[in-house]
């Protein structure tokens, strides 16, 4: 089985170190910062092989050139953005397979936060490294894409199996949660649920990674089809994508 640690960088980030100890093999998924993901290598006593860029944004690649010149590890990015990856060595697309040792992740394009964001999924493993896609109780802004790209991102990662873990990267869950309470406040599992991520933050838990099935049931992103939901955005029957992109909206100027 892979080897996943988590790295809590900048203010709210997480970076994760992935390592295949099969063949030795340790990748870095969008590294925000070069010096904590140093010293969690010099901890391990691993050695940096590889890094995993999911988009271009600084906060997920600002390590970048850093640690290459520091390891001489592979940079792996979007093809669709690879000008926008400093460093990039190989260019993944939807669809393709990237062998990392003796595990292979399955790649998806998952444009909408970015034109050319991407998410690697370790099926095996059952580890999904999404970056700003989809977040625990949330997903990304819509900085490049529009609505239907991104609900269409989306669709991909909610197809994958139920005990996949979400391994996103940033810790806004609880920010997140008093949204979905906002639109969907008569889901018992999101109520249980919040309560658990209250209790965590409080004694400054981590609230990642979470479940697929969890975010299935309780994420308002992956709920355009929930009544209650499009109920609250006016949307009775609407396309999922249009309530997806209403809700996305709302989500936006939401102050609570």
């Amino acid at each position: 089985m892979l080897q996943i640690e988590q790295i809590p960088c900048l203010s709210d980030n997480y970076v994760y170190l992935v390592h295949e100890p099969a063949q030795g093999l340790t990748a870095v998924v969008d590294p925000a910062e070069t010096a904590p993901v140093l010293a969690a290598l010099a901890a391990h006593g691993w050695r940096l092989t590889h890094i995993l860029n999911t988009h271009h944004h600084y906060d997920h690649v600002g390590g970048n050139l850093e640690l290459k010149a520091a390891t001489g590890c592979r940079i792996v990015g979007p093809r669709a953005d690879r000008e926008r990856i400093p460093g990039i060595d190989e260019e993944v697309a939807d669809g393709d397979t990237y062998a990392f040792g003796a595990r292979t992740a399955k790649v998806f394009d998952v444009p909408g936060h970015t034109r050319g964001h991407i998410a690697y999924w370790f099926g095996e493993d059952a580890a999904l490294f999404c970056g700003d896609t989809l977040f625990a109780l949330g997903c990304g802004r819509l900085f490049e894409g529009t609505p239907v790209q991104m609900w269409d991102s989306l669709s991909k990662l909610r197809a994958l199996p139920g005990d996949t873990r979400v391994y996103c990267a940033h810790e806004y869950t609880q920010s997140n949660g008093r949204f979905a309470l906002s639109v969907e406040p008569g889901n018992a599992a999101l109520v249980a649920r919040m309560q658990e991520v209250d209790r965590r933050r409080a004694a400054n838990e981590p609230t990642v990674p979470s479940r697929l099935a969890e975010e299935l049931a309780t994420n308002p992103f992956l709920r355009p089809d929930s009544a209650e939901i499009q109920r609250a955005v006016g949307l009775v029957g609407a396309p999922l994508a249009e309530v997806f992109g209403a809700t996305r909206a709302r989500k936006d100027t939401f102050r609570g």
